[in-house]
């Protein structure tokens, strides 16, 4: 394994296990109601989807299941054209945790997921998978940090699978990775992509690339 997913497992001192089925979670549920319009569906300056770029990034490093809220017919048939798996959460207006907790039930019995934001199209495929190379690593949960700042993808295994599950009202893996922080394994990267989303308009242009 090279670039900078191999460089994270010999930075780490993790061995590599490849044949962990490890799901991407694209949660792409929200209301975007900061943006005034469909964020999800809005076009970049190179005239792809947030969400759908934020997708293909994804789909590059493993398989993707997409959570989308009812009603949302055209964002799920555009996911559902790059290759994912979409799903439909009754109960996204409650928030991310029962976005994220519908994803979990959706990808089955994965040994460990990728949790990605629906509005975050920057984040680099080496990023992504860095991440993966870190749980496949057997690191329980990981992070790509961008000047000290956590980002996304966050990585979690099964371990989790439980806590995951039970996750309600507005708050994600975050949660997770707070109650566990001991076992969260940080993974410089340097990339802002990791802690760029995209909240209003004037959030379109793209990240300086470092």
């Amino acid at each position: 394994m090279g670039g900078e997913a191999g460089a994270a497992l010999r930075r780490l001192g993790l061995r590599s296990q490849a044949n962990l089925k490890i799901v991407g979670l694209l949660l792409a549920a929200g209301s975007g109601s900061r943006f005034g319009s469909d964020k999800l569906r809005h076009a970049l300056p190179h005239g792809v989807a947030i969400a759908v770029q934020a997708a293909r990034h994804l789909k590059s490093q493993v398989d993707v299941v997409a959570v989308v809220r009812p009603g949302s017919t055209e964002l799920a048939q555009a996911l559902s054209g790059e290759g994912c798996e979409v799903v439909i959460c009754d109960n996204a207006a409650e928030g991310m945790g029962a976005s994220l907790a519908c994803a979990v039930l959706a990808a089955g019995g994965a040994d460990a997921w990728l949790v990605a934001l629906g509005d975050m199209p920057y984040v680099r495929p080496s990023s992504i998978a860095a991440v993966r190379a870190a749980l496949e690593g057997g690191a329980p949960l990981a992070a790509p940090y961008f000047h000290a700042r956590r980002g996304h993808p966050v990585g979690i295994s099964a371990r989790f699978r439980q806590e995951l599950l039970s996750l309600g009202g507005d708050e994600g893996a975050k949660a997770v990775v707070s109650l566990h922080s001991a076992d969260l394994l940080k993974i410089p990267v340097g990339d802002p992509g990791v802690i760029r989303d995209i909240d209003r308009p004037e959030d379109l242009a793209p990240p300086l690339r470092v």
